[in-house]
């Protein structure tokens, strides 16, 4: 129960600041309840895929999501996302956990320096070129798939800079990009056999539930403690993963 109870208040947080939460949910299971890294990723990977899943049905009724640009840049995440699940089970679990706390603080960093321009920018929609779609969704399915992360902050990132979306829209449309990341990279972790179901069931329950919940928050609140979110987020999980590596 403890452990649903804990999801449940991430999904809260990860519904608002429209990530997946893969890197949250493997720090928290790992450093808290002391699962080992690959069996982790495994299963953050497969809950992310139902989380994106509320939270982007969620986002998409509160119009914070571009469906088109969503659809085509995580069609692209997919393929890079299962060949780099496959790659994963060849990195020694304390290299993997180093990468994986160097991948999250990055992003993070590089997401607060991005938003402090993004927040003051106005809502402009553009159509971007289909080597963009390609680059963004490749390049951020082989880090998703092979660290076990759903990438948020750096897709936010690259739609933010390369497509000038908006903030709120950034937030929301990340989800339906790491929708197909998420279910290719699962498709890789279950063939490597790292996937258990009760902790699946246990973590899913609460992540899907306050996912949900906390997507109707995000065009409620000041962009920002969004902005806040999409930093922190990351940057705590990071912290957690390195206290375990030490």
């Amino acid at each position: 129960m403890s452990l649903i109870i804990t999801m449940l208040l991430l999904g809260l947080l990860l519904g608002f600041i429209g990530a997946g939460g893969s890197g949250f949910i493997i720090a928290i299971l790992v450093t808290i309840f002391e699962i080992p890294i690959h069996m982790a990723l495994g299963t953050a990977v497969a809950v992310m895929f139902l989380s994106v899943l509320s939270g982007s049905l969620s986002h998409f009724r509160e119009g914070n999501l571009y469906v088109k640009q969503g659809l085509i840049v995580g069609g692209f995440g997919g393929i890079g996302a299962y060949f780099g699940s496959r790659l994963t089970t060849f990195i020694d679990p304390h290299a993997l956990m180093f990468f994986t706390v160097l991948a999250l603080t990055l992003s993070g960093l590089l997401l607060w320096a991005r938003t402090r321009i993004a927040v003051i920018n106005p809502e402009v929609k553009v159509e971007p070129k289909a080597f963009t779609y390609m680059a963004i969704g490749m390049g951020n399915g082989l880090i998703s798939g092979t660290l076990g992360i759903g990438a948020a902050p750096f897709i936010q990132l690259f739609v933010i800079k390369w497509l000038n979306f908006p903030l709120r829209v950034a937030a929301g449309t990340t989800m339906l990009i790491i929708l197909p990341i998420a279910m290719f990279a699962s498709f890789g972790f279950i063939q490597n056999g790292y996937f258990e179901t009760p902790l699946f069931f246990q973590v899913a329950t609460g992540i899907i539930i306050g996912t949900y919940i906390g997507a109707k928050l995000t065009k409620k609140l000041p962009q920002a403690v969004l902005r806040y979110g999409m930093f922190l987020s990351p940057i705590t999980s990071a912290i957690l993963l390195l206290i375990n590596l030490l």
